[in-house]
């Protein structure tokens, strides 16, 4: 059984990737992660304003001590660059690079374009195999237009891409009135592949405190429609490595998610919610799914259900949801 696959011109073992959660923001779990199998390891989001938050409250201790004591202000050198929280998480990126054999993948997430552009630098100096763009915003800002936010989002993606050789990924939410036109446009500013899609938190509110609360719910299966309608419109009409995520819990996601054109799946929830081991069984199962119907390498599967085998795929795609709707029957449940 072949299933070597390629995702942002890395070669990898297989197509299952762990995405970026708790269980890859330390050593012990990327290497636990490593060791159950999974072909490449994405890291939690590098946050800018995690870093800025940590950076300021050592700038505060430091001047704490120097206005008490005015002689040990010389104790402490100005920072050329940002400590605190970057500086412990750029060193687990380089030890893990070190230690593990597959590829392991930055995230970033950042709020400004200087932000974005002196984190992906030193990654890629500790030895990344590539980055993640996570751009992961809401825009709560009523005077700004969706226009405005996708330029945003493309100047990020350029400044980026003129600041390091990585290769890029970036994680969209599928909140856009055009994704496919959108994604094209991020390709041409300089994106080698696209991760579909990001889900948004949104928080709850405690009735006891009046307040809102986060609220978290790993991912299920059933969130796997809106990523698998869209991978299958883009599938073989765009340059850029597709990676699929969201909603896979077992080796059937794997499958349908490669079937519509997804290079690799990717998935947090169910390593979360089964342990890393799981990576294990989602490979296993894909073999034996494949076996039993005569597949023998990724590349045969991938792709055979993408709307691009279609004259008319948005006309494929309204004609689902037609079906759907004057299909149902409301005597049942």
């Amino acid at each position: 059984m072949k299933l070597a696959t390629r995702y942002l011109g890395l070669d990898l073992e297989h197509p299952i990737v762990a995405s970026a959660s708790p269980l890859s923001r330390d050593l012990d779990g990327i290497l636990r992660l490593e060791d159950a199998g999974c072909a490449a390891i994405v890291t939690p989001s590098i946050y800018e304003e995690e870093i800025e938050a940590e950076d300021q409250a050592f700038a505060e201790l430091i001047e704490r001590g120097s206005f008490a004591q005015p002689e040990a202000a010389g104790y402490f050198p100005n920072p050329s660059r940002p400590v605190g929280g970057l500086i412990g998480r750029i060193e687990t990126l380089r030890k893990a690079v070190r230690a593990c054999d597959v590829p392991i993948i930055a995230s970033l997430n950042g709020s400004t374009p200087s932000g974005w552009t002196e984190v992906a630098r030193e990654v890629e100096e500790a030895g990344a195999a590539a980055i993640e763009l996570n751009i992961y915003r809401v825009p709560a800002d009523s005077a700004l237009s969706g226009e405005a936010v996708e330029a945003r989002w493309l100047e990020t993606v350029g400044r980026v891409r003129e600041a390091v050789s990585l290769p890029l990924a970036v994680k969209l939410g599928p909140w856009l009135s055009s994704p496919a036109h959108f994604a094209a446009r991020l390709v041409e500013a300089g994106a080698g592949g696209l991760v579909l899609f990001n889900r948004f938190y949104q928080p709850d509110i405690d009735l006891e405190t009046l307040r809102a609360v986060p609220d978290l719910h790993l991912s299920q299966p059933y969130e796997i429609r809106q990523a698998l309608m869209w991978i299958a419109l883009m599938s073989g009409r765009t340059t850029a490595s597709l990676a699929a995520t969201t909603g896979v819990d077992s080796y059937r996601e794997v499958v349908k998610y490669l079937l519509v054109g997804a290079d690799v799946v990717m998935t947090a929830s169910a390593l979360l919610r089964h342990g890393p081991d799981h990576a294990a069984a989602l490979r296993r199962g894909l073999e034996e799914w494949m076996e039993g119907r005569g597949f023998s390498s990724a590349d045969e599967l991938r792709g055979r259900l993408a709307a691009g085998r279609v004259d008319q795929p948005e006309g494929y795609v309204r004609a689902q949801y037609i079906r759907v709707l004057t299909g149902h029957d409301h005597g049942r449940g």
